[in-house]
């Protein structure tokens, strides 16, 4: 058995360089803060609503002002990493989601909670990308940095699949405003270890300046995308409005990026067949893995009538399960090739989605409807993520680890907001049982068709074994 190099390879031994320990040991509570915030705060709205007296409306923009406003500076977090150097911007953006989180724990009304949870997401926007940029710059190509990514994807997801649980607890026994501040201590702890180990290992950013009209034009964007991704479900039509205004600004973008010397983002990176493949099999099947936590979550609560807390018990072999496929994925990959992985974690996870579109009924259990297919659809997560990743954020230089890191992130928020929509509309109609079982079965369907991007993959390199 191998493990992690926490030096971060021979030239991570050399003074100045972050150590591997303290990369990953920051990536991944960082990565677990930033997933933690979207899922914790569900649980938590009707007592917010009741806390706050908030209308419908403003509890939607509760959730609305962080989802935006992440979507739309990720991009922009992604670039200031490699041209202000990582260490700085990662304490930047756990500074901003520390006081964000202070301030809308302690809200007075509803028009300071949403503006803390837009400021939160502004940090988490600034944070998620540099977490991942963290691993891929510090451990070189090869066991060690597939090993790191498998980590930092299984805490990442451990924070999204424990929020309702965490939510629950917290709110059941401490009250709703805990759910925001409980980013307090775990982000002073981060920065703790950041300012003491990390190292920015470059002055870019004496040389180059932040490309200030691609980063309007794709955080509005990418804003009025997320936006009117959302509002389909509801407002029918009228969210072709801020869709098409979305995908002219990114249109803009693409032309301005083009024609720049210093671009936010360098389109040359689409050329390389590992980012365009992978980023666009990362959209697709992480519209298809929203199913697994939204509507399951909403079966255990609308249909079964379970707690919140007893839901988010049911989510624990959930976690494990995308834990342990993450933690076996890189021990897989050395001995298979990484794309056949991939394509078996993806056909899994699908075969789990039309299991559970089998099984659900108003007379559910957990061990009955909730156990087996769940199980499957998380290790099949588990094994295909790691993979992913590695690919997506492969053949690029390190200095713009951060920019492409960026675009994994994106592809993730923005696939997941396009599930949401699709799948939600699937799930339309009066009966819920039904409405739930057509949405896993699209799931189904929606991650068959990710498995079959896997094959445009870029075969993976065996010039790095095990030390």
């Amino acid at each position: 058995m191998t493990t992690i190099d926490l030096a971060g390879g021979e030239t991570g031994r050399r003074a100045g360089r972050t150590p591997g320990w303290a990369a990953l040991l920051a990536a991944s509570i960082g990565q677990f803060l930033v997933v933690l915030d979207i899922s914790v705060v569900n649980v938590a709205l009707p007592h917010m609503r009741e806390g706050l007296g908030l209308g419908s409306t403003g509890l939607q923009w509760v959730v609305n002002a962080y989802s935006l406003t992440f979507a739309g500076f990720l991009l922009l977090g992604g670039r200031a990493a490699d041209l202000y150097g990582r260490k700085s911007v990662f304490l930047t953006g756990v500074g901003l989601v520390v006081a964000a989180s202070l301030a809308g724990g302690f809200a007075q009304d509803g028009a300071m909670l949403v503006g803390a949870r837009a400021v939160q997401g502004l940090g988490s926007a600034i944070l998620a990308p540099v977490t991942l940029s963290l691993v891929t710059a510090t451990f070189p190509a090869g066991p060690a940095r597939t090993k790191a990514i498998a980590m930092w994807t299984a805490v990442g997801t451990a924070g999204g699949a424990t929020g309702g649980l965490v939510g629950g607890l917290l709110t059941d026994y401490l009250g709703w405003r805990w759910v925001l501040l409980i980013n307090v201590p775990v982000g002073v702890l981060v920065a703790v270890v950041a300012a003491r180990w990390l190292r920015d290992g470059s002055d870019t950013g004496a040389r180059a300046r932040l490309d200030v009209p691609g980063a309007v034009l794709v955080t509005a964007g990418m804003g009025l995308l997320a936006f009117g991704i959302g509002r389909t479900g509801d407002h029918g039509w009228t969210s072709l409005i801020p869709l098409a205004a979305g995908l002219a600004l990114l249109g803009l973008f693409v032309a301005v990026e083009a024609r720049t010397r210093q671009p936010l983002v360098q389109l040359r990176i689409f050329r390389l067949r590992s980012v365009a493949a992978g980023n666009l099999a990362t959209l697709v099947m992480t519209m298809g893995g929203f199913a697994l936590w939204y509507f399951l979550s909403l079966y255990m609560q609308n249909v079964l009538h379970w707690s919140a807390v007893r839901t988010g018990l049911s989510f624990l072999p959930h976690t494990a399960g995308i834990i342990i496929g993450s933690r076996l994925a890189p021990a897989l990959m050395a001995r298979m090739d990484a794309r056949l992985l991939a394509a078996a974690g993806g056909l899994m996870a699908a075969a789990g989605f039309a299991w559970q579109s089998v099984v659900l009924d108003a007379g559910g259990t957990f061990l009955g409807s909730i156990l087996g297919p769940g199980a499957i659809m998380a290790f099949g997560f588990g094994l295909l993520m790691t993979p992913l990743v590695e690919v997506s954020t492969s053949g690029t230089d390190d200095s713009e680890a951060g920019a492409v890191a960026g675009v994994v992130n994106t592809s993730r928020v923005i696939g997941g907001a396009i599930g949401l929509a699709v799948l939600g509309a699937a799930a339309a109609g009066p009966d819920l049982v039904d409405g739930y079982s057509t949405a896993f079965l699209v799931a189904a369907v929606i991650t068959v068709a990710g498995t079959a991007l896997v094959p445009l993959l870029p075969r993976p390199t065996r010039d790095v074994q095990d030390a």
